[in-house]
């Protein structure tokens, strides 16, 4: 069938620039192989100029391949499943490029993409230091890993075995539906899927790229650790040791962007909470940094060499460990950040194996030629203390990644009958998983706070006590002090967890603040204030605010929306309880605590899709008030609508609100009607949820006379409604007569109870009966359901992780200028 409307040539062109990148990809790792051991044995090197060549190729590929992807998708070209699956024609210019990274195959091609720049940097480097020797064996395996990430955007088969997923893949080849036996089929699908509205935040634009480059630059310390095996040389440490600084500030931001996204996004109340992805991107940080002391340290004392070897590995190990746990679908529903399967998990696991096994087996085989000092560190030394920091750090890393592999562990038993024979039960996950997290991780805390501030003082091979003792003892009880003030003046307590995990708060509080003062008393006294060799001291002091903000936003973290108005409007869940969540009625002012808050107005903007909602909140204590605007957006990939929280943010607290329930101003067609009574002044009716009590008949009112004319009279009646929860409105609804004949009426609501109240007219005056009408009209009420925390200190945080960025940067920039030389 020929089918009309159909843009193909873009598909064509991309398709064509994968199998170039695939071929391009693996002539130059067997170029740059071949050009390392010429190098190695000092020959002539023709292969090198080969290799770069061929990497020229696969760098103009993906960029091919990006751009022409980006064209499809900017275009709407929607015969293209990738397009269709991840955009939509009204999705916002701003958060086309979020559509490449919510699939798989866009994100390897970011992926990709970030090898392509730093395997450049590396090349043109490798010309201005004395490490030249080193580019080709980086860059082999770099090229290598190019090929496997090729090999997932392929989408070919061979011998009936799908290999990777083509983006440029065509809709009616990859979904079988009536609507393709019609060769005019595009005038069915004018729009598409769109995208996840989880990603339809600026953050998502930011995060994934710079997470992404994390990714890749693990590669080129576990590049130089391979290269030294594969050459049996060790000198390879100095021009590793820049670039593993400049990957713990790359994965390190990128982890917390994401940190922000989650807290902007999602409506958890936070900005961590131990999710499987979040864990699985944090554990390579955590090793890598581990690496990086190593590195460190045998750089200044010939120690732990072969540690940094290993450290540097498992670092991309696990990087390519998270890839599998984040695509193969094996987290199921247990992560928002998780990709749905695309039925990759062989190619996944084998992308993890080819790297392991090669780099295992030449680290073992060369074990015993790696440089080793056998005399053991002094305990007074900087080298020792930096290893036990290392071995805390990568512990920590293994404990979590196990917590957070227990999906995949309970699926490879239930898989094979000997296992399940074995195991007779699988690993059960934790209940709590961020309990059971912080329960372990704060003594993490405290380790490394206390090392971050102490370390810096001590000297490599060894450290005289008096002049230890000489330079700590100020840093200690400064932060001693402001710790302690911290704690029982900022009173912030964890008391609901336990006596004991209260009191190891405290303590990791003072290693926090110890990390700070130590850290920055060591930039003054012992850098004499230079800070351009201030890097190392300027990260610590950066991850001791890190760990401080999470301490006392997690400690002091109130919920302001405590429920007291008795109204609940969904069940309780293991996510929110309604107890937590204040229930707001349009125009009403409500009192929620240290506020009372209003719910103003909604509006739904159709340039982005979301509705909008002002709250007003009116602080008791009389300061300024202010204004928030939670916002929800329909799922387009599912039922109901996800709600993005919003903040007021001071710079010693943030006020966080999102919404989890509402009705809006679409109100449905009143079918009801009034039932009317017959009652007297006293008497009390009853509805549905409560009853209304008849106090007493009022002739025309001052404070009333905005619902009545000058020449007419009005009589209201005085009623007080009270709910089942106790709850009492006032209401008056009331009659306007003019001359004795035209009879008006006035009607009250309580929108709180969905009411409409009337004065009919007068029964009998002498007995003085009164006819009331009473309406429950449901489409009434405009509600809403809020959640509202307060994070005292949380901006600690944020300033501690560009801090920390700045310190890894100088790092970096002060090794790359001793590699010139």
């Amino acid at each position: 069938m020929k089918y009309i409307g159909e843009h193909l040539l873009p598909g064509q062109i991309g398709h064509f620039f994968i199998v170039l990148s695939l071929v391009a990809s693996l002539v130059a790792t067997i170029a740059f192989f071949i050009a390392n051991k010429q190098i190695i044995i000092e020959q002539k090197n023709s292969w090198l100029r080969i290799a770069r060549f061929s990497f020229l190729l696969e760098t103009i590929s993906v960029l091919s391949i990006f751009l022409v992807l980006y064209y499809i998708i900017a275009n709407h070209l929607f015969e293209y499943k990738y397009a269709w699956q991840h955009s939509d024609t009204k999705l916002q210019f701003k958060y086309l490029l979020s559509c490449f990274w919510e699939g798989q195959e866009g994100s390897f091609l970011l992926w990709s993409f970030w090898h392509c720049v730093l395997g450049w940097i590396i090349i043109w480097k490798a010309k201005k230091t004395i490490h030249k020797e080193w580019e080709a064996g980086v860059m082999t395996v770099i090229s290598f890993a190019q090929f496997c990430l090729a090999t997932m955007v392929l989408g070919i088969y061979f011998w009936g075995v799908k290999v990777g997923s083509n983006p440029f893949a065509l809709l009616r080849n990859e979904m079988d539906a009536p609507i393709f036996q019609k060769a005019d089929y595009i005038n069915f699908i004018k729009d598409g899927n769109g995208l996840n509205t989880l990603l339809q935040n600026y953050w998502m634009v930011i995060h994934p790229p710079i997470l992404f480059l994390g990714f890749a630059s693990v590669i080129i310390p576990f590049a130089y650790a391979f290269a030294g095996l594969m050459n049996k040389k060790h000198d390879w440490i100095k021009p590793a040791l820049s670039w593993a600084s400049f990957s713990a500030a790359a994965l390190g931001l990128g982890v917390m962007l994401g940190a922000m996204w989650a807290y902007e996004s999602l409506n958890f109340g936070g900005y961590w909470a131990w999710d499987p992805v979040e864990n699985a991107s944090l554990v390579p940080w955590l090793t890598l940094v581990a690496g990086l002391h190593t590195n460190l340290i045998y750089k200044h004392s010939g120690h732990s060499l072969k540690a940094t070897y290993f450290f540097y590995i498992i670092s991309f190990v696990l990087v390519l460990y998270s890839t599998y746990l984040t695509r193969s679908g094996i987290l199921g529903d247990a992560s928002v950040h998780a990709f749905t399967d695309l039925g990759m998990n062989w190619q996944l696991l084998l992308f993890i194996l080819v790297f392991l096994l090669p780099s295992l087996f030449l680290f073992f085989k060369q074990y015993t030629s790696i440089p080793t000092i056998h005399k053991e560190e002094n305990t007074w030394s900087r080298e020792f203390w930096m290893f036990i920091g290392s071995l805390v750090l990568s512990l920590s890393g293994f404990v979590i990644i196990i917590i957070t592999s227990l999906p995949a562990l309970n699926k490879i038993i239930n898989h094979f009958s000997f296992l399940k024979n074995t195991f007779k039960n699988t690993f059960a996950q934790p209940e709590d998983a961020v309990f059971t997290h912080n329960q372990i991780q704060i003594f993490v805390a405290i380790i490394i706070g206390v090392l971050t501030g102490l370390v810096q003082y001590l000297k490599y091979k060894d450290t005289p006590k008096a002049y230890l003792k000489k330079k700590v003892w100020m840093p200690i009880i400064v932060s001693f002090i402001i710790a302690s003030l911290i704690v029982f003046v900022g009173k912030v307590h964890y008391d609901h967890k336990g006596y004991g995990f209260m009191i190891a708060i405290h303590v990791a509080i003072f290693s926090s603040v110890y990390a700070i003062i130590g850290n920055a008393g060591y930039i003054k006294i012992g850098l004499k204030g230079k800070w351009t060799l201030a890097g190392a001291s300027i990260t610590h002091i950066g991850f001791g605010l890190i760990l401080l903000g999470i301490l006392i936003s997690s400690g002091k973290k109130t919920i302001l929306s405590w429920n007291k108005t008795g109204i609940a409007v969904f069940e309780k869940t293991k996510q929110e309880d309604p107890a937590e969540n204040t229930t707001l009625f349009k125009g009403i002012k409500t009192d929620m605590g240290k506020y009372m808050v209003t719910y103003v107005k909604d509006t739904f903007n159709n340039y982005d899709r979301k509705r909008y909602y002002e709250i007003d909140f009116e602080p008791k204590d009389g300061s300024k008030a202010f204004t928030i605007y939670p916002d929800i957006i329909k799922n387009n990939k599912g039922d109901g609508y996800s709600p993005n929280p919003a903040s007021k943010q001071y710079f010693h607290k943030d006020i966080f609100v999102y919404i989890t329930s509402f009705k809006n101003d679409d109100r449905d067609e009143d079918t009801t009607t009034f039932r009317n009574i017959t009652a007297k002044v006293g008497d009390t009716i009853y509805y549905s949820n409560g009853f209304i009590v008849l106090n007493k008949a009022i002739i025309n009112p001052p404070e009333r006379q905005h619902k009545y004319n000058p020449k007419e009279n009005a009589i209201f009646i005085d009623m007080e409604v009270v709910s089942k929860e106790g709850s009492r409105y006032a209401a008056y609804p009331g009659i306007a007569i003019e001359n004795n004949e035209s009879i008006r009426l006035l009607p009250d609501t309580v929108i709180a109870q969905n009411l409409v109240l009337n004065f009919n007219k007068v029964i009998d005056q002498k007995v003085g009966e009164l006819e009331i009408g009473v309406k429950e009209n449901k489409s009434l009420t405009s509600l809403l359901t809020l959640k509202v925390l307060e994070f005292p200190m949380i901006n600690l945080l944020w300033l501690g992780v560009v801090i920390m960025v700045i310190g890894f940067i100088i790092s970096f920039a002060h090794r790359m200028k001793q590699l010139k030389t």
